[in-house]
């Protein structure tokens, strides 16, 4: 079934006058295409596409980081011109001495941190909460946590509510 695709693949680009034109190569053996603007046997004008062979064809194989971001950001268009092999280099050089900056601060504060560990953190504040103040019994004593009761000296009918003008009722 492979052959068929190519076959057609073939076909399409001898009828459609794309012509890719060899841009570079990275330092992984991916080759990197550029096919210009033109116009399909309708009329149409196709966009100019940019394209990548990978070395390693098997889609399974592929993982991150196996097309460098100069080439990476070419291909999606976020650049106009490919990237020249120099620019790689020093980008790689430039991406190497980050990390080992990274690494140095890493271990200095490290070491840092064992030491001084108890002297930096502040003593948490010791506070006690006792109510709001909105609440009636703020700023006074606070009402009694037991619980209180008056089962054993209740009467039916002996409380009235405050404010109540006939009693009798």
């Amino acid at each position: 079934m492979a052959w068929a695709r190519g076959l057609v693949r073939a076909l399409r680009r001898a009828l459609s006058k794309e012509a890719k034109q060899h841009v570079g190569t990275d330092r992984f053996g991916n080759n990197y295409y550029s096919v210009p603007e033109y116009k399909n046997w309708r009329g149409q004008t196709i966009r100019e596409k940019r394209i990548v062979e990978a070395a390693n064809k098997k889609e399974v194989d592929y993982e991150v980081g196996d097309i460098p971001s100069e080439w990476e950001a070419w291909i999606r268009k976020t650049r106009k011109t490919p990237p020249t092999m120099e620019e790689i280099l020093k980008n790689e050089k430039k991406r190497e001495e980050i990390k080992i900056k990274s690494q140095h601060l890493y271990e200095e504060e490290k070491l840092l941190s064992k030491g001084s560990k108890e002297e930096l953190l502040a003593q948490p504040v010791q506070t006690q909460i006792k109510g709001h103040a909105s609440a009636p019994y703020f700023g006074k004593e606070e009402p009694s946590v037991a619980p209180t009761s008056t089962g054993k000296i209740f009467q039916p009918g002996s409380w009235m509510p405050q404010g109540s003008k006939n009693p009798n009722q």
